[in-house]
């Protein structure tokens, strides 16, 4: 097989400089074949190869026919990342036409694709991707990206060609929450590093971002009406670092990138626990009325709001009233979780007086799937991270509420979380929850995951990533990939698409795109990597 491939690679070198005289848009004989449609992540829902491939050349444009300032965004998007490696000027314009790169928002069939579906269809004279809204014009353009060769991504002139094989893919997804939890609390990120993992995470389809922003070794994001929340609380992080914050206009920098790449920003204010970079800010939040010290071990369940005080709903109102102004998305979480240090009946006490808070603002209530031991409001969503060793009575009181109406978000700890380790050599993360590798991450269905619950409440899936020994974008990249693909296809993907030795193939195809883009992935021996 090793060496079927090496001769295979050969004739892919020989024929590729065999084909650098093709006329554009008209593919030589002797170049190489394009990549087979449907060898994309997520799996699309369906596709039909067949026809002529389509060659992008120095006659292509990009067709963005209508009166959409958005549509024509995305039409601009992807000239910017196509024009570096191609070399060709790829002018986008509004004109209509049958040939090129065509970015079609509405006409036949659209409708029934939904808020995020496409189609695309390739042929010899034009690449067409249509979509009813523009979320699925920017999917579409992620397939189309994935179907061009990976040397797209190095950003410097590369000979090509630049080849999209024929046939159609109409595409949706299965679920309309495909998250990735970032917890920039333990660690500090800055807004840079959050925007590179925003364009990581659009390439997959994924379309929230979750903030986990408040812990117990740090406060990330500023409060006017509490202002040493950040500038104290926010000063320090795991290991004593020097920390940080984002200001609002930080914030509103990556909701609105974010947004830019069809992700939602859910941010998440923890609590009635993992709340010391809170206490040790503000003495009057702490029952005893003494603040304790910063904190940057990675113990968990040791603090706790003080339920009883007025001073803690006013601090909460406070909070949750200024980050909903600055959040468009209509979720905000209140974690919940690992809240040891607070009794049953506080805790239940606490939940009913906040998520009211979050509804006065406008928001809808996110929590971690302990909030179902309390009284989830109505409406109210779980986000449900046990995993195999977490026992019946606590999985069967989720699915009661399930069945009682809550939503359920899946993030089983030993399958999404980003954070555990590959094996026992990994260098990054933990183990608390088992070793993660790339299948046992791929090999679950969220309709069926959890025993009771109704496949109607899942709404979706997201992937976690803690940050307790996780430092630098690097680290980020090498805990996330290759697993984090293999979530958003179980957000994505229908059901009867789920198979690993298929899967592994073509998450194999992505090492290359990887390498051109300079990330620093976990190279699995699960996965038939080409050589480099």
């Amino acid at each position: 097989m090793t060496r079927r491939r090496l001769l295979f690679s050969l004739l892919l070198v020989a024929a590729a400089g065999l084909g650098t005289a093709a006329a554009p848009n008209r593919p030589s004989a002797a170049a190489p074949a394009s990549a087979p449609l449907g060898r994309v992540i997520p799996a699309p829902a369906s596709v039909r190869p067949g026809g002529d491939p389509y060659t992008i050349g120095d006659r292509t444009r990009i067709r963005v026919p209508g009166d959409s300032a958005e549509a024509r965004r995305i039409g601009a998007y992807l000239a910017g990342m196509l024009r570096p490696a191609t070399g060709h000027s790829l002018p986008v314009t509004d004109e209509d036409g049958r040939d090129g790169i065509v970015l079609r928002l509405g006409g036949p069939g659209t409708k029934a694709l939904g808020a995020e579906g496409y189609r695309l269809s390739s042929s010899g004279r034009a690449v067409t991707i249509s979509a009813g809204r523009t979320a699925g014009l920017f999917h579409g353009v992620q397939t189309l990206r994935q179907l061009l060769p990976a040397a797209l991504e190095e950003g410097t002139g590369q000979p090509g060609p630049w080849r999209v094989a024929g046939g159609t893919i109409a595409d949706s997804p299965r679920y309309a929450h495909r998250g990735a939890m970032l917890d920039v609390s333990r660690h500090f990120f800055t807004v840079g590093q959050v925007k590179r993992y925003i364009d990581q995470l659009a390439m997959y389809k994924i379309n929230k971002l979750h903030l986990h922003l408040s812990d117990d070794q740090g406060w990330r994001i500023a409060v006017a009406s509490w202002p040493r929340l950040a500038t104290y609380g926010g000063s320090t992080q795991v290991g004593g670092g020097k920390g940080g914050y984002y200001t609002k206009d930080d914030y509103r920098e990556i909701v609105d990138y974010a947004a830019s790449r069809y992700l939602t920003v859910v941010p998440e204010i923890d609590m009635p626990g993992h709340t010391n970079a809170a206490l040790a800010s503000y003495a009057e939040l702490n029952c005893n009325g003494q603040a304790p010290p910063l904190y940057t071990g990675t113990n968990v369940g040791f603090s706790s709001l003080c339920v009883p005080k007025k001073v803690t709903y006013d601090f909460i109102d406070d909070v949750i009233r200024e980050i909903a102004a600055l959040t468009p998305g209509r979720y905000l979480h209140i974690g919940g979780d690992e809240a040891h240090s607070t009794s049953h009946e506080d805790y239940a006490a606490f939940m009913d007086k906040v998520q009211p808070v979050v509804a006065k603002y406008g928001k809808t209530v996110i929590g971690w799937h302990q909030l179902t031991g309390a009284r989830p409001a109505k409406g109210a969503v779980a986000q449900y991270w046990g995993y195999d060793k977490t026992g019946a009575a606590e999985r069967q009181q989720v699915a009661d509420a399930a069945r009682n109406g809550t939503g359920l978000i899946l993030s089983p700890a030993d399958r999404a979380y980003l954070d555990m380790k590959y094996d026992k050599d990994t260098p990054l993360g933990l183990n608390w929850a088992g070793y993660v590798g790339v299948q046992r991450s791929y090999d679950w269905d969220p309709g069926t995951y959890l025993k009771g619950a109704p496949g109607a409440s899942v709404l979706g899936v997201e992937a976690p990533m803690w940050t307790e020994t996780l430092k630098t974008s690097a680290h980020l990249e090498y805990m996330a990939f290759p697993r984090l693909p293999g979530i958003a296809e179980l957000g994505w993907s229908p059901a009867d698409t789920h198979d690993w030795p298929s899967y592994r193939e073509r998450l194999a195809a992505q090492g290359p795109r990887w390498d051109a883009m300079g990330m620093e992935y976990f190279r699995s021996p699960e996965v038939p990597w080409p050589a480099r």
